[in-house]
């Protein structure tokens, strides 16, 4: 068994690990983690990777994902600039001296709004699936799971509750397909400043705020990413 570790972006917490697993091992092992980061293979500044939740489906994309990757790379080979392949899409991470990582996520598509027992939402695809409604985030324990399992969604949907306290800064809770809510989203902050109309905004969650920028279909994410143990 090659090592593990334990790193945590914004309150969302990943096991990082090089072994190879499958969906009861990833079910096994990943704890009280919101999903575990599986490094398929990897060069000095560039790693492809399957993340894993914790009920054993996988995850198209994570934005908080895959900054802890980039900088769990960047610790080993020192590499300022490294890029995650998963599936078929390629987040470019910039590690900047404040601490700060600066993330291309590629491109977002937002669709029409639609209307599901009475939840209006607006689907965003970011190499995974998000359904944005805009309202008090107090209404996530009700149209998280609500939306998650619809038959709209065969293979389920991330869910995001978020509404704007000023012009900059949205505040926002989110559920996560396959794990419940969770206290940050990377790709759900995305999600939710494309769906309320692009441009520049603090994503404020439980877990602390995310600055993005989305400028027509194209996102970019800035974070942190630390390392919390070993969890070999």
């Amino acid at each position: 068994m090659r090592s593990w570790s334990r790193w945590q972006a914004h309150g969302n917490v990943y096991l990082v690990t090089e072994d190879r697993l499958d969906a009861d091992a990833a079910r096994t092992r990943v704890g009280d983690a919101d999903g575990i980061l599986e490094v398929t293979a990897r060069g000095a500044d560039w790693l492809e990777l399957t993340i894993w939740n914790p009920d054993g489906s996988r995850a198209g994309m994570s934005g908080n994902g895959t900054r802890i990757a980039a900088c769990w790379l960047a610790a080993q080979t020192g590499a300022n600039a490294v890029i995650v392949r998963v599936g078929e899409r390629e987040v470019v991470s910039r590690l900047r001296s404040d601490g700060l990582v600066e993330q291309e996520l590629g491109p977002v598509e937002v669709g029409e709004p639609e209307l599901i027992d009475g939840v209006r939402f607006i689907p965003v695809e970011l190499g995974n699936p998000h359904a944005v409604v805009e309202g008090d985030p107090a209404l996530l324990d009700r149209v998280g799971p609500l939306l998650e399992t619809h038959p709209r969604f065969p293979e389920r949907t991330n869910v995001q509750v978020a509404r704007r306290l000023d012009a900059r800064t949205i505040e926002a809770r989110v559920w996560e397909r396959g794990v419940g809510e969770t206290d940050a989203s990377g790709s759900s902050a995305i999600a939710i400043v494309a769906a309320l109309g692009g441009g520049e905004a603090t994503v404020r969650f439980p877990g602390g705020e995310l600055e993005v920028r989305v400028e027509g279909s194209r996102a970019r994410l800035t974070g942190r990413a630390e390392q919390l143990d070993d969890a070999s």
